[in-house]
């Protein structure tokens, strides 16, 4: 499983709640440029629509080798792959706590691009500057600790 996106910063605006795995639906140039480092997921959102799963604002750059492709969207939704109980199971949480379904990474696995999406609750801006606070005590720690060991 090899990691070609990731959303640093959903971690710090979100408090994920359950993850989800599923699949996407791209094309052949898409497919190029997403495993060469291509795909941006930062501001990113998956929604329902029509009983299926979408990708929204994601960013996937031109494949450069094969030439510019007429009427190519780099942001377009993109259809996302789940189990419809899977679908209706996270359509229900949504609903009723007020969530949203953000992708936290991209990744490859046996050669098909995977996301996993989390169910997440947005953090208020006090929390975000607690957990700002917790890590840059725990990097303190840390430095603290390696000093003292030499």
């Amino acid at each position: 499983m090899k990691i070609i996106a990731d959303n640093r910063r959903a971690r710090l605006d979100y408090e994920f709640l359950d993850e989800l795995e599923v699949g996407i639906v791209l094309l052949g140039q898409e497919v190029k440029s997403a495993k060469g480092g291509g795909l941006r997921l930062r501001g990113s959102y998956a929604r329902l629509h029509d009983g299926a799963l979408w990708l929204v604002g994601a960013y996937i750059a031109p494949y450069p080798p094969a030439g510019p492709l007429a009427g190519y969207d780099p942001q377009r939704s993109r259809k996302l792959l789940a189990h419809s109980r899977e679908v209706l199971r996270i359509m229900g949480r949504m609903k009723t706590e007020r969530l949203t379904l953000v992708p936290k990474e991209a990744y490859t696995r046996g050669g098909r691009i995977k996301l996993a999406l989390a169910l997440a609750r947005s953090k208020r801006a006090f929390e975000k500057r607690a957990a700002i606070r917790k890590r840059e005590l725990q990097r303190e720690i840390g430095r603290s600790v390696r000093k003292k060991a030499v």
